[in-house]
């Protein structure tokens, strides 16, 4: 089932427009050299069969796990003979080249260098520090994104009518069709892979077919309808009364119905913050990693960072002062609650601030006892107001007993 034209690749929208680089590398005689960067079953390979097919270049694959100097270097070799007696041109594919150690890339330099092949690279590791920088810069990079749901529905409603697929010979229904859709996770080989196994077990392909076939349960579940808000809720209900086991049977359901790992990180961000704050002022950078990671790895690694995080936010001291802090404040600035800067808070750098008087009367902070020192700060008409009012728990405790005096003293209570 592999495309044989761009026109038939699915997804990589933002890759196939006209005047893209892939576009010109296939409409265009003249050799180029790429990284293409994504996820597995993204399209990596296919790409670069679509590259040497319809430009009717030589193609030769190369697998950094088993190759080595030399076998690179004997490929390169073959297609400068080939581009010299024959004119035609090479693409030389290398697959996960981020396994290429330093000498194995250092041997493609002067091939890229030179442009006696085409060369494309696939790696699902950031090239950035997995490739050498004489050879990247030398590259385009073009990053490949996990396909959607549509693009992996589309592959199996092609596969099953396809004389290259299952011509036909197998139904396929509805709803082993979404089933398939959820395993996929964004890969469209994987996809392939549990259809034909399921094609293998019987000729009306249903629900029970696929799980028998690929030996994993559906999981009730639907991205947009209400399993989705209601698992969520029950996540971040389970984390905030702190029951660690409960919120990861939801983030092990949300990941194994093949939700978007980045909204549940990005979850988990905002619960850092909603619900533990300054209680535990490490669980934000805990939940921030973890987005980072899932961005940098995904899944299915990235799901161990995921559960990381979201023990440390269920058994985390729990605060949502922050979220009241800012909550107040905001209140007040929508009813107009706002006032004036005071004016030796003003800006004072610019010509002219000093005849306006602006900063007249500042006392800098680092020229007084433990850097306090007391004057009016907020505007008159919020003089008074009380945003931040800590908890007593965890970590915040100290703040608690901090933010008190310190408040009292720039009131002059203390």
């Amino acid at each position: 089932m592999r495309p044989r034209t761009l026109d038939e690749v699915l997804g990589q929208r933002h890759l196939l427009g006209q005047g893209t680089p892939l576009r010109r590398l296939v409409e265009s005689e003249a050799p180029m050299s790429l990284f293409l960067w994504g996820p597995p079953g993204t399209g990596k390979t296919t790409l670069a069969y679509v590259v040497a097919g319809v430009t009717k270049r030589r193609f030769v694959e190369i697998s950094a796990v088993s190759a080595g100097v030399k076998d690179v270097r004997a490929a390169i070799d073959t297609a400068r003979r080939e581009l010299g007696m024959t004119g035609r041109q090479t693409v030389l594919f290398v697959d996960e080249v981020h396994r290429f150690n330093k000498a194995q890339q250092d041997a493609l330099l002067p091939a890229v260098e030179n442009r006696w092949v085409t060369f494309i690279g696939a790696t699902t590791e950031n090239p950035f520090f997995s490739v050498i920088s004489p050879l990247l810069s030398r590259s385009l990079l073009l990053t490949l994104e996990s396909l959607s749901d549509d693009d992996i529905r589309a592959v199996l409603q092609r596969a099953v009518t396809d004389e290259r697929g299952l011509a036909g010979s197998n139904t396929l229904a509805p709803e082993a069709l979404e089933h398939l859709v959820r395993l996929a996770g964004g890969d469209a080989r994987r996809s392939l892979t549990y259809l034909e196994a399921a094609a293998l077990l019987a000729d009306d392909i249903t629900v029970e077919v696929v799980e028998k076939a690929v030996d994993k349960a559906a999981v009730r579940y639907d991205r947009q309808g209400d399993q989705h808000y209601d698992v969520i809720s029950a996540f971040i209900k389970s984390m905030r009364g702190s029951d660690a086991d409960a919120a990861l049977h939801y983030l092990a359901r949300m990941i194994e119905a093949g939700e978007d790992p980045r909204f549940i990180a990005r979850r988990l961000v905002i619960f850092a913050s909603e619900d533990v704050g300054m209680a535990d002022n490490t669980c934000l950078q805990t939940a921030v990693a973890a987005a980072q990671a899932v961005q940098l790895i995904g899944l299915p690694e990235a799901g161990i960072n995921l559960a990381h995080a979201v023990i440390h936010c269920a058994l985390a001291p729990k605060s949502n002062a922050v979220v009241k802090a800012i909550g107040a404040a905001s209140d007040d600035v929508r009813r107009g609650l706002i006032g004036q800067v005071p004016g030796h808070l003003r800006d004072a750098h610019y010509p002219g601030a000093a005849k306006l008087g602006h900063g007249k009367g500042y006392k800098y902070p680092h020229d007084f006892e433990h850097g306090l020192v007391r004057q009016d700060y907020a505007p008159e008409e919020t003089r008074e107001r009380r945003y931040y009012e800590p908890t007593r728990h965890g970590a915040e405790a100290g703040f608690f007993e901090r933010w008190s005096r310190i408040r009292d003293f720039l009131r002059g209570l203390s």
